[in-house]
């Protein structure tokens, strides 16, 4: 396994430290902690941990990415994630370029394959050289945190956790709300059909237990129309010293009209009796409804991301 460049890795530390999905949270977490578990530090590490990581080097850098086996089999097509682009800080442009369109043929050269990445705003390097190369964006994401619970005050709403006998009516209301703008449904390369298959089967999944805990509403005679997803972050979480909580998924059908804001209220409720620090929650810079909410109950924008995805060899769904 080749290892990564340090001496490009140290050229790009400072905004390597805004990979950090916490990195607004710098009175809660040391920036030093952040840069080492998320930036950094950890692509020092990378593939030394796990078996589907791999560097691309090229005479400009190297790229760094990682197969995704779960995504691979339910798309059928081998699916990957780049992390990110290790550079000198004077390379060229077009030898940037270069780099991604050498990646995308050692990938292409295996057959049919879908890669994406999400790129901090602040990392302008990398957003042009994949916008230069020809990659499509597909979302422009923003992240909200709201801290400081013990000052959360508002009123209650009756909730209750979702039973294993609705899973698929949980898969059912994911799929049924859909958002044009999330990044499965705005990437062509899904088709809407695939991307309503993906969100019923992770709001299953959620269910099942690969999230932490899944909200619905418990008022008389109201009928279950939404839900609300919930991870803990526990591994990151006990890495960090404190704990989190992270909006997954949510979704609101036509007869719970209004409940987004309740479940994020109740979700917020939730992670302070738990002990959190924080609550966190994404979504795209298109859902004025979200931003709505997020003002309503106190939280604050911590950072943006785009998400930027390439295809080879099939002709776009």
């Amino acid at each position: 396994m080749e290892s990564v460049n340090t001496a490009l890795l140290a050229q790009r530390a400072t905004v390597l430290a805004f990979y950090s999905p916490y990195n607004f949270l710098r009175d809660v977490v040391s920036h030093q902690l952040q840069q080492e578990l998320f930036g950094a530090g950890r692509i020092a590490k990378f593939g030394v941990e796990s078996s589907h990581d791999t560097i691309f080097t090229h005479k400009a850098g190297q790229l760094l990415y990682s197969a995704l086996p779960w995504d691979s089999n339910f798309f059928s097509t081998p699916t990957y994630r780049l992390l990110t682009g290790l550079f000198e800080a004077k390379c060229p442009p077009a030898s940037r370029i270069e780099a991604v369109k050498s990646f995308e043929e050692s990938l292409a050269a295996r057959g049919d394959y879908y890669c994406f990445s999400e790129v901090p705003c602040e990392d302008v390097v990398m957003l042009q050289t994949l916008t230069a190369s020809g990659w499509r964006l597909v979302e422009t994401r923003l992240l909200y945190y709201r801290d400081n619970l013990d000052d959360f005050n508002h009123p209650r709403y009756p909730v209750r956790i979702a039973g294993p006998e609705e899973e698929e009516q949980i898969a059912q209301i994911s799929a049924s709300a859909r958002n044009e703008y999330d990044r499965f449904h705005a990437d062509p390369w899904f088709g809407a059909s695939r991307a309503d298959a993906f969100l019923a089967k992770y709001a299953s999944a959620a269910v099942q237990g690969y999230c932490d805990a899944v909200l619905v509403p418990n008022e008389p005679h109201l009928p279950v129309d939404s839900f609300l997803a919930i991870s803990d972050l526990q591994e990151d979480s006990d890495a960090l010293g404190v704990k989190l909580s992270r909006i997954a998924l949510t979704a609101v059908g036509p007869q719970n009209r209004g409940w987004h804001a309740r479940l994020v209220s109740e979700t917020v409720h939730r992670a302070r009796t738990r002990g959190a620090k924080a609550v966190l929650m994404t979504t795209q810079s298109t859902n004025r409804a979200v931003f709505r909410t997020s003002e309503k109950l106190g939280f604050k924008l911590g950072g943006s991301s785009h998400i930027l995805a390439c295809h080879g060899n099939s002709s776009v769904r």
